[in-house]
């Protein structure tokens, strides 16, 4: 029979590969969890940067009166019953008139979850461009741009997820990372809050020791607690930081000072939308990591936590305790932006 913490490391290796898992219950549940509604409490914005063999980069001409005939990335709200890559196709193909694959997220923009946009690497699969006559209420037309020669832009946003696109296609410093199809009724972090030490002993310094934050809450129609990584709500009104300082707070309510906690990024998205008002949230699971503020502090250990809620779990498994500690270190990591 598996064992708690082989059945632990299988799920946190999960996390780290970019799977999901599902949602079975929310630590530190609060008002905030109730169901979020698609396009009335949350809103999802879908990009996408796609480039030809020249490298040039697919624009699409707007008809809104607010922008009428400037440029911009294909890109559009998601609609209700859409999954997150559906609505990337759809708005690439009606915007630009071509069908497109997705290669990868390339960046998460948010404003808490009431405003997040998804930016993707995508190639063209078929279909032509949009021409000036074929002009429609979604857009005028759609051309490929080298970057250089003058084009009136929508807005200078664009820019940083077009840079993104292009490092990305020089050199990926993360892997590929694409939407996961799993339901969730709220907008929430899974979180990977890692802290690391030293050796055993002060003078034990060639090996250095990885802990994970974790939950003993019981899942939905469990009567038994087993560790998990800690699934905590964002906040309407606040952006992803919010909610892993949140749970520090209840965690170490009086070591909060002496510790600082860093949003690293993102190691995979878990979205369904297949029931619109019910599955309509997000899951980000979400690496963070857990310093002291002053250099050298408490280097045997982790601080201790003040809540029966959680615990601390040393990884022992040298496979996943170095995955994770690379992924870190390289900051291999899907990047969150917070406007």
């Amino acid at each position: 029979m598996e064992s708690t913490s082989e059945h632990l490391d299988e799920n946190v290796e999960r996390i780290v590969n970019g799977e999901g898992l599902e949602v079975t219950a929310l630590d530190a549940a609060s008002e905030q969890a109730k169901a979020v509604t698609l396009r009335k409490t949350v809103c999802y914005i879908v990009s996408a940067v796609i480039f030809n063999t020249k490298g040039e980069v697919l624009m699409v001409q707007e008809v809104k009166r607010e922008c009428y005939g400037h440029w911009y990335l294909p890109a559009g709200r998601m609609e209700a019953g859409e999954s997150i890559i559906e609505a990337l196709q759809r708005e690439v193909r009606e915007e630009a008139g071509v069908d497109c694959r997705p290669i990868t997220l390339l960046l998460v923009q948010e404003r808490g979850p009431r405003w997040i946009r998804f930016a993707f690497l995508a190639e063209v699969t078929g279909g032509n461009l949009k021409t000036t006559a074929e002009a429609d209420f979604e857009s005028l037309q759609a051309q490929w741009w080298d970057r250089e020669a003058p084009l009136p832009l929508r807005s200078q946003d664009i820019l940083a997820l077009i840079d993104a696109g292009i490092k990305y296609r020089q050199r990926p410093w993360f892997p590929i990372s694409l939407p996961t199809n799993l339901p969730c009724h709220v907008v929430c972090q899974r979180l990977l809050f890692t802290f690391t030490s030293a050796g055993t002993s002060p003078g034990d310094n060639d090996e250095e020791r990885l802990w994970l934050l974790l939950g003993n809450h019981a899942g939905d129609g469990e009567t038994e607690t087993r560790p998990h990584l800690p699934i905590v709500v964002t906040a309407k009104t606040h952006t992803f930081a919010w909610a892993g300082l949140k749970l520090l707070q209840e965690c170490l309510p009086s070591s909060c000072l002496m510790l600082t906690a860093n949003i690293r990024g993102v190691l995979g998205v878990q979205h369904s939308g297949r029931v619109p008002g019910e599955m309509d949230g997000i899951c980000f699971n979400t690496l963070a990591t857990l310093e002291h503020l002053e250099e050298g502090a408490n280097l045997i250990g982790p601080p201790p936590l003040e809540s029966e809620s959680y615990r601390w779990h040393e990884v022992t498994n040298q496979s996943l305790r170095t995955k994770i500690l690379q992924r870190i270190k390289d900051m291999s990591l899907l990047p969150v932006h917070s406007l």
